[in-house]
């Protein structure tokens, strides 16, 4: 098994196709509300609100505010744009995706006349799909580095093995390309092609997938008071990556190398499982409290990954070996979530509203049958911790217009602020209703940064990543 080394809490590439470790449970675990374009329109501030698709997997109490049946259907594009800057060198990608942010069906079913001073007024069903993470992005890292090259720690995990003890995913295709060579009286210490730096890196990595929830919801009415709500859902995973590495001697520094190149892949695809329970109070008619509890989502996991290493020489001579096709199954434990709402309803006019959820991302586990993780789920316990995640979101009416503004905070994963995983967002929307139907339209734009090491952290200087990530959602609700 492959793993990457997670230092403190910088998230880290060896330049390597790795896979079950650290940083894929936070991968994973870092969601957000998504779904219909009105709860994106408030950066999905809806846990007091209700009557809204989106609810069902973050509050799903929200499915007992229905008054009648629904459906909605949000086709979404996504925008990724990242800049990066390292050892003076500066790179800029961009990615774009068309996706699916919502559809779901809501059915709402009256227990008898109505009237405030009955008991249950109506239950309801739900089920649909809400996407709740994008993965879709590209990078490219470039910089002149004079002090160390990922060789060097290739030599470190090759020490004290000899040429047939080698791993086949790493230093052996090093070595198959002549990158690696032993000492002389030596069959287990390493020279390297590549000696302390002075080469131009680049890496470029190309990501795809998501995380999107098939949720199975019921909720009830009491007295238009209390709403009472429960999901099943059922989340899957899909992340893809290929990334490509480089060294080059530009300046001829070295008589004799030219480049080398390794290339990964790597594709993730699971199924979970989780449970989710929701309560809305409407302690008057202009406030509303909620509070909802998840539990953690349990994962069934599969990795597939490969590593291809390419050199070529000044000689002309070049070489190129592959790894054997790496596949490992395991299981993902994210953490439970903790959510408080509240709204203040003004009239007909419009609404203001907030939503504080709690995610200890250090409880986050790694489990197979085959493999312990020790070290990986320690890694996990100290370098990630508690976060608070503030959202605000806003709406105002006009006849049959509503106005919307957002804005949510997520709070770092990362112990002792070693790495700046803090996000933003902020969202603006627009919303059409009439009786049998409605149309809305969001924006919402997601920044944040992170350090991300091409090798060792104790001998290269890390990459500073700022993305900038924007979706342009559209909602089409029917009402019968």
């Amino acid at each position: 098994m492959k793993k990457i080394w997670f230092a403190l809490t910088a998230l880290i590439s060896l330049g390597l196709t790795q896979a079950q470790n650290e940083v894929d449970a936070l991968r994973y675990s870092l969601t957000s509300p998504g779904g219909t374009a009105r709860s994106t329109a408030l950066s999905g501030a809806f846990g007091a609100l209700g009557a809204d698709f989106s609810t069902l997997s973050t509050n799903p109490a929200g499915i007992g505010v229905y008054q009648g049946s629904e459906f909605t259907f949000t086709p979404s594009l996504y925008l990724g744009n990242t800049e990066s800057g390292f050892l003076g060198g500066y790179g800029e990608d961009l990615k774009y995706n068309f996706n699916l942010g919502n559809a779901g069906l809501v059915f709402s079913i009256p227990t008898g006349p109505a009237s405030k001073n009955k008991g249950w007024k109506s239950f309801q069903f739900g089920m649909g799909l809400n996407r709740l993470a994008n993965f879709n992005n590209r990078i490219l890292i470039e910089g002149f580095n004079a002090q160390s090259s990922l060789l060097d720690a290739y030599k470190d995990y090759a020490f004290g093995k000899r040429p047939g003890e080698l791993d086949p995913f790493d230093t052996e295709l090093a070595w198959n390309t002549w990158l690696l060579d032993t000492l002389s009286n030596s069959g287990t210490q390493y020279s390297s092609a590549v000696e302390g730096g002075n080469v131009t890196q680049r890496k470029s990595i190309t990501s795809d997938g998501s995380i999107n929830e098939f949720v199975l919801s019921m909720g009830a009415n009491y007295r238009d008071k209390l709403y009472l709500g429960a999901s099943l859902g059922f989340p899957f995973v899909r992340y893809f990556e290929n990334s490509s590495y480089m060294e080059k001697d530009y300046d001829d520094y070295y008589p004799d190398f030219d480049e080398f190149n390794v290339f990964e892949t790597l594709e993730a695809r699971g199924s979970g499982v989780n449970f989710k329970l929701g309560m809305i109070y409407r302690a008057a008619d202009w406030v509303r409290m909620g509070v909802a509890l998840h539990t953690p989502t349990f994962y069934t996991m599969r990795e597939d990954y490969n590593t291809t290493i390419a050199s070529r020489f000044d000689n002309g001579d070049a070489y190129e070996s592959s790894s054997p096709d790496g596949r490992f199954d395991y299981e993902l434990e994210t953490p439970m979530r903790a959510i408080g709402s509240i709204a203040f309803i003004v009239g007909k006019m419009g609404l203001i509203s907030a939503d504080y959820e709690l995610v200890d991302y250090s409880s986050a586990r790694l489990r197979s049958s085959t493999y312990r993780f020790f070290d990986e789920n320690n890694a996990i316990r100290n370098s990630y911790t508690a976060a608070g995640n503030l959202r605000l979101g806003t709406e105002w009416r006009y006849e049959n217009f509503s106005f919307r503004g957002g804005f949510a905070m997520y709070g770092s994963p990362y112990k002792n602020n070693l790495n700046d995983g803090e996000r933003t967002s902020l969202s603006l929307g627009l919303g059409v209703r009439e009786e049998g139907y409605f149309l809305d339209f969001a924006y919402i734009r997601t920044m944040y940064s992170e350090d991300y090491y091409l090798y060792d952290p104790a001998r290269v200087p890390a990459a500073l990543n700022d993305f900038t990530q924007q979706s342009f959602l559209m909602t089409l609700g029917l009402r019968f």
